[in-house]
């Protein structure tokens, strides 16, 4: 999600498996707005992260993570819903269009209501498990999690990405990652 420097991973005599490469900031605003306790638990997340990351562990990744982890993930659309299939973890989730249909229990991947605004799907997630992370540095959130997230075709070939995030527990104000996604 920020910018951030490679990590070694765990055990040399590995070479590059379990390490982090380099990334760029997807944040729009450049920084994530933590909380002063909650930038805390990032940080221990971040020092513990190869025994605590829900990726190690093989978990469903949650939204917003599964849509930018480098596995592909596909997009089936009928007339009252839209499935989205990850590959990691075989995650899925359904998104109900036009829907006031409530979450019957937080899950994994969430609760996802969708609607279209013009040309751009936008899907607003919501009944988060508190237990999923949008990266390995460690960052995290609660169950109060909202992701707003808006899915508009550049190309044939190219969806343009953007989550808001919200939760009033962790974050001092709401913020946007956004990136380009290929079809492959």
């Amino acid at each position: 999600q920020e910018a951030h420097a490679p990590r070694q991973g765990p055990l040399f005599a590995l070479g590059a498996a379990f390490s982090i490469p380099p990334g760029i900031s997807v944040v729009k605003e450049g920084e994530i707005p933590y909380l002063p306790e909650a930038l805390e638990k990032r940080k221990a997340n971040s020092a513990n992260w190869m025994t605590l990351d829900p990726e190690i562990k093989c978990y469903m990744p949650g939204i917003p993570r599964a849509t930018y982890m480098p596995y592909p993930f596909q997009i089936v659309q009928s007339a009252d819903n839209i499935l989205m299939t990850y590959e990691f973890a075989s995650a899925s989730r359904v998104v109900r269009m036009n829907s006031k249909e409530k979450s019957p229990a937080p899950a994994w991947m969430g609760w996802s209501i969708g609607r279209w605004d013009g040309e751009t799907l936008v899907i607003e997630v919501t009944d988060h498990m508190p237990d999923t992370w949008f990266d390995r540095a460690g960052n995290h959130h609660s169950d109060g999690l909202k992701v707003t997230e808006r899915y508009t075709a550049i190309d044939a070939n190219t969806l343009q990405y953007e989550a808001t995030i919200e939760d009033a527990t962790v974050f001092s104000k709401p913020w946007t990652i956004s990136m380009p996604l290929y079809r492959r």
